[in-house]
């Protein structure tokens, strides 16, 4: 795999992000002969090629703007999407918390915009394997193109298979020479048992789902397969500060609730399940738990006829009062 340049000067083809004053961002493909136009001014790409990284430089109308490679998250936030990607703070926490490393063979499903793979295909280097899945041609495409995009080719060592993660996968892949399994998919309950048996003993499961119902029932589903160690379940926010000066406090906006990571490890095959001893816990309900969860035994007291009638009094009183002062004629009920 040919990565991008990450360093030197400038040169025709390079990527740059171009930020003004204000901090607006802009991205430009360095080509002999183009401008970056904007309602301030013109400036050629010709001035940019040749100087260092984080150069600032100046437009026709003398408004500078700083000069960089964009990052691997600058490329991400910006770049197009025909799903919702995996925020970086996620995608950090995914290859963290799944022990990503160098020449691993990773599946990942599905692919949606190519977010996520790009970290991944950064984790596991030239000598690891991206076996990617998706059941949109149109997403695999995008994904396809933005990872060209930012690596400059290509990887040679990704793969993208159109179809069902459950169907696809037993094909594609011999039982047991898989190091991790990344899931960010609607029903990742369902392709539990293809992944187990892709998964190497001791390999990782990380599922990212976006809702507590999913992570509920990915969970019960970990547990029912019995292949699994315990499911580890977590959320990732950030909160900027603003450090000026004397000025220290966190920003008034921040990035909170994307979705959930969920973990697991492959068990070697005959293992009894091994979970850690915690208080009883039960994984079904009836209607004995549904009686607690109504209003009136969570506090949500129903009101009596009385209190509705004396309410019914005081909201035509108010009508009336409020026509009266207004000169209308009398509100009838």
């Amino acid at each position: 795999m040919t990565l991008r340049r990450q360093s030197g000067p400038f040169v025709e083809g390079d990527q740059v992000q171009l930020t003004d004053t204000k901090g607006r961002l802009n991205t430009v493909t360095l080509e002999r002969g183009k401008a970056f136009h904007s309602h301030r001014g013109v400036l050629p790409h010709e001035s940019l090629i040749g100087l260092p990284d984080g150069s600032v430089v100046e437009n026709s109308n003398g408004v500078p703007y700083l000069a960089l490679r964009p990052l691997l998250t600058d490329f991400v936030m910006s770049m197009p999407r025909g799903a919702a990607i995996v925020y970086p703070k996620d995608a950090g926490q995914i290859v963290a918390m799944g022990d990503v490393f160098p020449g691993a063979t990773v599946v990942e499903a599905g692919v949606g915009s190519g977010a996520l793979s790009l970290s991944l295909l950064r984790a596991i280097g030239p000598t690891g394997r991206l076996l990617s899945f998706e059941r949109r041609e149109e997403f695999a495409d995008i994904a396809r193109g933005n990872a060209a995009a930012f690596l400059g080719e290509a990887p040679a060592n990704w793969t993208i298979t159109l179809g069902d993660l459950q169907d696809a996968l037993p094909q594609t892949v011999e039982p047991g020479t898989v190091d991790r399994v990344v899931l960010d998919m609607l029903a990742p309950w369902e392709c539990l048992e293809a992944v187990g048996d892709a998964l190497t003993p001791g390999g990782v499961l990380v599922v990212y789902v976006a809702t507590a119902t999913q992570l509920s029932r990915v969970a019960e589903a970990i547990r029912a397969q019995e292949r699994f160690t315990e499911p580890l379940s977590s959320e990732t926010m950030v909160r900027g500060w603003n450090v000026d000066g004397l000025s220290v406090r966190p920003d008034h906006r921040m990035v909170a609730h994307t979705g959930f990571l969920l973990t697991a490890r492959r068990l070697a095959d005959g293992t009894a399940r091994f979970v850690k001893a915690k208080r009883g816990q039960k994984t079904e309900h009836g209607d004995e738990d549904v009686e607690l969860w109504t209003p009136g035994a969570l506090g949500d007291r129903q009101a009596s006829a009385k209190r509705l009638r004396k309410a019914v009094r005081e909201a035509q009183s108010l009508a009336e009062r409020s026509a009266k002062r207004l000169g209308d004629a009398p509100v009838e009920f």
